[in-house]
């Protein structure tokens, strides 16, 4: 499995500077800027258009930058004049239909997001900064780009840190507006990203950068996860700041527990990441972890255990361990400490293989009265079909219909069991 991976705390995102930063990948840059160049065939009004990778350094660092030199005599134009543009240029375009959708897909986005921070149909939206020809080289750049490192495949993941979107305003056509600019937050709600602000007063996070994030889908990490690292690359936008880097860095390379694992197993596409985080206390009464369990149970969490322990200095205590997806650790640390008073919580982001589940609701009568009964079916699809892992009735269930009937609940479990194989026979 591959892995690329974008570390943004230090710059935030805008399309130049990941297409920057992915032209470092592939075999052959200065073919992408030539086709690149040709956008101004396809837009009115361009008589100039000239674009260069150059290798520059910051801090004694080698960075990529995009420069773009473009004389157009409009200053904006309608969301259709740009969405034609991209399909004409899309229909001679060389690149998979994966990559065109995904190209067709950012634009999409933020003509939508123009559309409901102003309330418009498509037709009267005026594009203003994003109908500027940058906006189609960013976007069939890095569309191009990724497909030529076969970013669209499935036997790659993407990943992202949280992103800084900076602060203070910025000067625009509609006027001086706060950062992020409205089109960027319209992006972001819809999307799974993590943002903060700053940790300077400049625009960060453009809406075309945060529009091409997006659509990749990336899964946010604080740090890379643990892959043998083919390549990496660093780039710059256009903006110098003082007291802030503006380098995007962006990681290449492959799972390194998955290097000796059977890739066509049909196991493997279930694999996921989960956080396992751990804590031990000694000092808690039995009423203090009953009352955790129940509100970590309404938190983001997979899973939680108590493991009765005996600690260093022979005192009883235990083991506090909740299973939860990456994204959720802080949050679910924070909760730990303020619900257990402890010191400390140790976390870690493993792998595991989490296969299909879904319910199936079945009736059953009880003393001439029906009953909707829910059975979690857990399978694994392959080529050869679906297997069936194990078929159970949902507890609660089972519970409610007891109590509902006065029958023991045990005895509801066997007349439940009896559907298993009317279930069973529907795979």
């Amino acid at each position: 499995m591959r892995i690329l991976y974008l570390d943004l705390i230090n710059s935030g995102i805008s399309g130049d500077m990941l297409l920057a930063s992915l032209l470092g990948l592939v075999l052959k840059p200065d073919e992408i800027l030539n086709e690149l160049r040709k956008i101004k065939d396809f837009l009115p009004d361009i008589s100039k258009l000239d674009i260069k990778l150059i290798h520059t350094e910051h801090t004694g660092i080698k960075l990529n930058q995009l420069k773009i030199e473009i004389k157009e005599t409009k200053d904006h134009r309608t969301a259709k004049t740009l969405q034609k543009a991209l399909d004409d240029f899309l229909i001679r375009a060389k690149i998979s239909e994966s990559a065109k959708n995904y190209a067709k897909n950012c634009l999409n986005s933020l003509i939508q997001a123009e559309i409901e921070v102003h309330e418009k149909l498509i037709e009267n939206i005026h594009l203003h900064e994003l109908s500027s020809a940058d906006t189609l080289i960013d976007v069939i750049g890095v569309s191009t780009a990724l497909d030529q490192i076969n970013g669209f495949d499935d036997d790659i993941r993407i990943f992202c840190s949280k992103i800084p979107v900076g602060g203070g305003t910025i000067n625009t056509k509609h006027g001086i507006l706060a950062i992020p600019a409205p089109a960027t937050l319209k992006i972001l709600q819809k999307s799974n990203l993590i943002t903060y602000g700053g940790p300077i007063d400049s625009e960060l996070t453009t809406p075309t950068g945060v529009a091409l994030l997006a659509n990749l889908n990336p899964e946010v990490l604080p740090y890379p996860v643990a892959m043998k690292i083919i390549k990496s690359v660093y780039s710059t936008g256009q903006k110098k700041f003082k007291n802030f880097l503006n380098i995007l860095r962006l990681f290449y390379g492959e799972y390194k527990e998955m290097h000796h694992l059977d890739l066509n197993h049909p196991l493997q596409k279930y694999i996921e990441q989960v956080s396992i985080l751990e804590t031990d206390v000694d000092d808690v009464s039995g009423e203090i972890l009953g009352n955790f369990i129940s509100k970590i149970e309404k938190e983001d969490i997979l899973d939680i255990q108590i493991f009765p322990s005996i600690t260093k200095k022979n005192r009883p205590g235990h083991i506090i361990k909740v299973l939860c997806y990456p994204e959720y650790t802080f949050k679910i640390i924070e909760k730990i400490i303020q619900e257990l008073g402890t010191l400390g919580v140790r976390f870690n982001i493993i792998d595991r293989v989490c296969i299909n589940r879904k319910i199936e609701k079945i009736s059953i009568e009880i003393n001439e009265k029906v009953f909707e009964l829910n059975f979690k079916v857990s399978y694994i699809e392959s080529d050869s079909g679906i297997e069936i892992v194990n078929i159970k009735p949902e507890y609660e269930d089972l519970k409610k219909i007891s109590e509902v009937t006065g029958i023991a609940l045990k005895r509801v479990q066997l007349i439940a069991q009896a559907k298993i194989k009317q279930i069973y026979n529907n795979y």
